[in-house]
Order: structure tokens, then sequence, then C-alpha cells
């Protein structure tokens, strides 16, 4: 085996129960990274890459600012915490052997079988219940799955990867209600969005508990993909509009079957 790509991983808790959710979090993305290189390293293992999260850079992005490489790191949660100290041990991993690692770091992944407020949008648009984001500017930044799978395939092979971190997106980014309307239609419900002041919307989510949901909702978070189309000549092979079309082609799919 020459290559080892790794996704594992302790992610998003909904209804955290542990009293260290930081260390909780450390046992499986830092001290089972860890484990899993050193052993890969032992068996002759040439590469290993790792699935991180645009978490480690920050939860949101000011203005029209894009997240790099560059960026130093400002995680806010344990989970983002823990993807960063992973990255550490990775490269101390690299440093005291002979394997080669390669960091990916991702933002939101959609296509089939997704999950979360992804899914959630999925659910409310079949429906064709209304909802105040008409008024939201934000831009956020996304990954068709088949486009990160071509790009971890090449960041498993390409001889320039290694040693790399690379930030990956979809190279278009669109705003909520952008993204429920093209959604909207690519199932064949139309968004019905209606407007209504952000801050308002803010409110209403620290009313309700629910202020981390709609913070990601209304606020922007970008990705500067061009450091790995530059060095690695990678290209997403589907542009958004076609991830968009297949993720809602298999959502209506899989509500039919259940209907069954």
């Amino acid at each position: 085996m020459d290559v080892v790509i790794h996704l594992a991983a302790r992610v998003h808790v909904m209804r955290e129960n542990a009293e260290n959710p930081l260390e909780e979090f450390r046992k499986v993305n830092v001290a089972g990274t860890e484990h899993l290189a050193r052993s890969a390293a032992a068996s002759g293992v040439k590469r290993l890459v790792y699935v991180s999260s645009i978490k480690v850079n920050r939860e949101a992005t000011d203005g029209c600012a894009k997240f790099t490489e560059a960026d130093a790191p400002s995680t806010q949660d344990p989970y983002g915490i823990s993807k960063w100290e992973a990255e550490q041990t990775l490269h101390r991993v690299a440093a005291e052997t002979v394997l080669e690692v390669v960091i990916v770091r991702s933002p939101l992944i959609y296509g089939a079988g997704v999950k979360g407020n992804f899914a959630q949008m999925l659910k409310v648009l079949a429906k064709e219940i209304p909802l105040p984001l008409a008024s939201v500017r934000n831009l956020r930044s996304l990954i068709y799955v088949e486009n990160l799978v071509d790009a971890l395939t090449v960041c498993a092979m390409h001889p320039a990867a290694a040693g790399q971190t690379y930030l990956v997106s979809d190279g278009e980014d669109i705003s909520t209600p952008g993204l429920l309307r093209r959604l909207g239609a690519a199932m064949g419900h139309p968004a019905r969005l209606f407007p209504c002041p952000p801050a308002l919307l803010k409110l209403a989510g620290r009313l309700t508990g629910k202020a981390e949901r709609v913070e990601r909702l209304l606020g922007s978070l970008r990705v500067d993909s061009g450091k790995i189309r530059r060095e690695l000549g990678w290209q997403p092979p589907y542009t958004m509009a076609q991830g968009l079309q297949a993720t809602a082609d298999w959502y209506c799919k899989s509500v039919k079957t259940l209907k069954r």
C-alpha cells in the first residue's frame, strides 16, 4: 500500500455530553491520527493525505476576504482545535519518518448522502416552506463531494503535493438565498423566500438557542483554492451547477424510495 487517505474523525456532536469535549475530540482526531500515521510509516506507506477542515482557519470570513493557506490558524471550537493539532502532529511524524503528509482543508461538502444544515434545506425546499432569507447578502464556498474526491486523488499522486497544505472548493462562491434558489430550481420546487432584516434573524437565533445554525445561514465563509490549482494543476471536474443538480436528484430519488 502506497497511500492512505484519512477521513475518519470525531465530528460535530449536536448534543455533547462529555465533561471535557476537547479531550474527547483529541482522543480520536489527534491521538488516533498519530497512531494511524506512525503505523502507516512503519508499514512502508509513502504518503498520507489528511482531510482536515476549514474550521482550522476560523468559522467565518469578513467582507470580501478569503481564507488562504498562509493565514494564521484561529480556530474557535474543540473540533477545529483538534483538527489543527492533528495537522501539527502529522508534520511532526513526517519529520521523524519517511512518510509524506498532505493536508487538505475543505469547506462544507455537499452531494449524495449530505447531512446537517444542507439536508435540512433540501427538506424545507421540498415542502415549499417560506423562508425569511431573501435579504441575506453573504457568500460561502462549498465543494461537491466528487470534486473533493478528485482533489484528494491528485494530492495522493502528485509529487509536488508532499508536505503541503491545500484549501479546496468548487471555485464559485454563493449566497444562502442564491443556493436555495438554485437548489429549488434543480428539485422542481421553487424557493419561497421573503425579506427579513438579518439582525432580527440573529436575535431570533439567540432567543431560540440556535445562534450557531442561524450564523451559518447568514455569515460568509470564503476559500481561496488557488494554491492547489497553481501547484498541482487541479481543476474541479464538475461545476457547482452540476453538483447541485446531482444532489437534488439524489434527494428526490431517496424521498421517492422512502415513500414506496
